[in-house]
């Protein structure tokens, strides 16, 4: 670490685009897990600043984002998209601070560490200031991937997404919840923010398709960080994402193939055990991941473990998990990482 990015025991923290969905997520995360905080510095764009917003029994006045705003700042969290965080991100890295940045600004930069704390959080250093965040699917995936790479070589994987309005934002959500009760009531409802109707549908991620491909956006961004989070650079992975009406978790339906036979049961183990999953895999009631009981947890939920009957060889497993999109897909993620910087900081100043 920089010595200009020494932590204070007690950071001044800022969160750049605070009124968001992620934003707020991540001041709650900041409470609820009791992270040192010598100041909360709330920024985002000139029409959300003036409004105020709750943390630890106090009011914290929302600030205009402006190129000063990083003064004194030890970490700051961007949540406001690419562009902000290509613009501003570096200014706060030069005025001392480490960025824990939220969009895809950074993600595939070599000299940025793409972390996800409970699969690859030991690479967070070196870091030249700037720490990513990966996509929601990725994080999501790679927690409960991680704990069985450990214990067997992943040689391919297939996965299926079933991902909620929140990884649109909030605007998204509150569509969805108009959406549906028009749909309910049978009334006209115009789209605003999707650009298919979400109430009692699911269609095809709106992200933009490589006509060469045939891939979305979304479905390349996971490939290329799920490999780089699993280091695994030429891991084959296929991938089809799909929006649901679900407001804030996504699901995933995976297939792993390993390098030998893995049993269901020992895979079962290693994710009982295994930090940041519940394994829910009631059999004898049909009771598995959803994201009704994913959405407002930590953990990422994970069931439905069997061998996949498509290998006669016993060395693929299928699965499903569910974990919270605003959650360990975005903003508790982000949050672990600076609870490893700044765990990291007191081993250093320990020794």
């Amino acid at each position: 670490m920089n010595v200009q990015q020494s932590i204070p025991p007690l950071p001044v923290i800022a969160v750049v685009g605070a009124t968001g969905a992620v934003g707020i997520e991540i001041i709650n995360c900041l409470e609820s897990r009791d992270v040192p905080v010598g100041e909360l510095r709330l920024l985002a764009s000139a029409r959300s600043a003036g409004q105020h917003l709750p943390f630890r029994g106090s009011d914290v006045l929302v600030q205009e984002l402006t190129e000063r705003s990083f003064d004194g700042c030890n970490i700051v969290f961007f949540s406001a998209g690419a562009s902000v965080s290509r613009k501003y991100a570096p200014l706060a890295v030069a005025a001392g601070a480490v960025v824990v940045d939220n969009s895809s600004a950074f993600r595939m930069d070599p000299n940025v560490p793409l972390i996800v704390p409970e699969a690859n959080g030991g690479t967070i250093a070196p870091h030249a200031g700037i720490i990513a965040n990966p996509n929601c699917v990725a994080a999501i995936a790679t927690t409960a991937l991680a704990p069985l790479q450990r214990c067997w070589a992943i040689t391919r994987l297939n996965m299926v997404t079933y991902q909620s309005a929140s990884g649109a934002g909030a605007a998204a959500m509150d569509e969805l919840r108009q959406a549906t009760a028009a749909a309910v009531n049978e009334e006209p409802f115009e789209q605003q923010i999707m650009p298919h109707p979400m109430a009692f549908n699911l269609f095809s991620h709106n992200a933009e398709i490589d006509p060469e491909t045939g891939y979305n956006g979304e479905e390349t961004k996971v490939i290329a960080e799920t490999r780089r989070i699993l280091g695994l650079p030429r891991l084959p992975v296929g991938i089809t994402c799909v929006r649901v009406p679900v407001l804030r978790a996504h699901s995933i339906a995976l297939s792993v193939r390993f390098d030998g036979f893995v049993s269901p049961e020992s895979v079962r183990d290693k994710l009982s055990n295994a930090p940041g999953v519940r394994v829910v895999d009631d059999i004898e009631n049909n009771h598995f991941p959803m994201p009704c009981e994913a959405s407002g947890i930590e953990d990422v939920l994970v069931g439905r473990i069997r061998t996949d009957l498509i290998d006669p060889t016993g060395q693929t497993i299928a699965m499903f998990i569910s974990g919270d999109q605003l959650l360990k897909g975005a903003a508790l993620n982000a949050v672990q990482i600076a609870e490893n910087l700044l765990a990291q900081q007191v081993t250093s100043q320990a020794a």
